[in-house]
């Protein structure tokens, strides 16, 4: 299954977890490309829209990421490594690590201090619906459930598009319910799966996350997301009046 575009894909999303738009929802995007699919949830549901900020940590000669950090200063280790891998890496690279640790928590707190944080009390007795633009693993699911031990949440729901067969066995144990719209065995890059993968920068997912209740009412038919603002009222398509 192809999709035209992230827009295209949040809205067959949007129709597949209607019922659960009466409910106490929060849509919290796994990455950034996730803002847009989640956001056309999110109108669709009338619920908040968050981003859970993370970045990786990577190490010389390693394909896959060895660790993420988030906000919270937590690192999450990647399961495609055994914890004696883990253990050793963590030994042999520690410095190169804790470089990189203090950098990225730098990076991730500047974003916080411009845009606010995902405060746990915005999350606790929530239906959280966890999005993705697409899971080759199940490394962001990790990471995501690793913030979220400290919520108390009504259920998790997870919700991307498309999926390799082991990041759905992953989705499957995280989340109490789970919509994937297509699996595939063998996962290319998730942009392999659009036709169209411009994203709005970073200012702009950020203003679409702060005033997606806007944008509730507005009608699916007219809520994508074209390729660029077209003045300071309208980001990716939305319809933004200004916060006074």
């Amino acid at each position: 299954m192809y999709f035209r575009d992230r827009a295209q894909a949040g809205q067959l999303l949007a129709k597949k977890l209607l019922p659960y738009q009466p409910k106490n929802c929060v849509v919290v995007a796994l990455n950034r490309g996730a803002v847009i699919v989640g956001a056309q949830i999110a109108m669709r549901l009338h619920a908040n829209l968050v981003l859970m900020l993370t970045e990786n940590i990577s190490l010389p000669g390693l394909n896959d990421s060895f660790a993420a950090l988030n906000t919270n200063n937590l690192m999450t280790y990647n399961k495609a490594f055994y914890s004696g891998e883990i253990e050793e890496l963590s030994s042999e690279y520690y410095h190169f690590i804790e470089q990189q640790r203090m950098e990225k928590l730098h990076k991730l707190h500047a974003l916080l201090g411009a845009d606010g944080e995902i405060r746990p009390d915005l999350l606790n007795r929530h239906i959280i619906i966890l999005v993705s633009d697409g899971l080759a693993t199940g490394f962001s699911l990790d990471v995501a459930m690793d913030y979220l031990k400290i919520i108390r949440s009504k259920s998790i729901v997870v919700a991307t598009p498309i999926a390799s067969v082991s990041a759905v066995d992953r989705m499957h144990l995280v989340g109490d319910d789970v919509i994937c719209l297509d699996v595939r065995e063998n996962y290319f890059t998730t942009d392999h799966y659009y036709d169209d993968n411009t994203l709005p920068d970073t200012d702009s997912l950020f203003k679409i996350i702060r005033n997606i209740s806007l944008s509730w009412m507005i009608p699916a038919s007219a809520a994508r997301f074209p390729h660029k603002p077209t003045n300071d009222t309208t980001v990716a398509g939305l319809t933004i009046q200004p916060r006074l």
